[in-house]
């Protein structure tokens, strides 16, 4: 099937992921109490922008003809990422955290969402591997790299949720510079065009991707990354992913970033 232009692509996404969110607001599953939150600033906003966006990325990347990994991704990672939202606790946090846990014999909800993102990420780099011809299809360990960019993408853009609009706007940057590449460009596109379509509400302090979006976003970007990149690509991806996660549990990147005048003037660009 011929893929769609990315433009063509993301305006897709962009304008479903925004007609799910206003349908999701009108009619809540569960009623709205069961997805509202406090923000940082004590503000109430909803998490239901996560599975609009989700809906809008998956969508359009299955329009487009990006393959059925990167529509498993931003699926599968959507659902796991619900889970925390939904019914998960805060007694443990972080990747250290939750593994933590389950060394101790604890089962959260983090820990299963960690094992099912990397479960996710295996099966969608075997679904994209395959679609390469037999006589250039990555060896195994090339998937099992790719597996663990798609999780570590996954768990990255999670990170990044915490003030409005940050990830959405990683998720915009990314997915752009991977609309422009031959593999990955309709499964960049689908996520950088959801991003568009919700970027405003989520920049108002409204909404916001929570996990369902966060694990939903990075997983596609993954795939999108997967899908453009051979070996040394995807083990440079996944020493960065390494890196950054493991940053994370020592050093805040909301501090880093606000320490930063660049990244604190991007980061800052457009909210209110």
């Amino acid at each position: 099937m011929r893929s769609l232009h990315p433009v063509a692509t993301g305006a897709f996404a962009g304008l479903l992921a925004a007609g799910s969110l206003r349908l999701l607001r009108a009619h809540p599953p569960g009623g709205a109490a069961r997805w509202d939150r406090t923000n940082h600033a004590g503000g109430s906003v909803t998490l239901l922008e996560g599975p609009a966006y989700a809906a809008g990325a998956a969508s359009a990347a299955a329009l487009a003809g990006a393959g059925p990994g990167p529509v498993l991704a931003a699926t599968a990672s959507a659902g796991l990422g619900a889970l925390d939202d939904l019914i998960g606790d805060s007694s443990s946090k972080g990747l250290k955290g939750h593994l933590g846990a389950l060394a101790r014999g604890e089962v959260t909800t983090g820990a299963v969402k960690v094992l099912g993102l990397g479960l996710t990420g295996l099966v969608t780099a075997v679904l994209v591997d395959r679609r390469v011809p037999a006589a250039d299809r990555p060896a195994l360990v090339d998937t099992l790299v790719g597996g663990a960019v798609v999780a570590g993408s996954a768990n990255l853009l999670n990170l990044l949720d915490l003030r409005p609009g940050r990830a959405l706007k990683v998720t915009l940057a990314w997915g752009a510079l991977a609309a422009g590449t031959t593999g990955g460009r309709s499964a960049g596109a689908a996520a950088a065009g959801a991003a568009v379509g919700l970027l405003g509400p989520d920049l108002a302090g409204r909404a916001m991707l929570g996990d369902t979006g966060a694990n939903s976003a990075g997983a596609l970007l993954g795939s999108a990354l997967i899908q453009s990149t051979g070996r040394r690509g995807r083990l440079l991806s996944l020493a960065v992913l390494a890196g950054l996660t493991l940053a994370s549990e020592k050093v805040s990147f909301t501090k880093v970033i606000e320490s930063t005048p660049v990244l604190r003037d991007l980061d800052a660009l457009g909210r209110r």
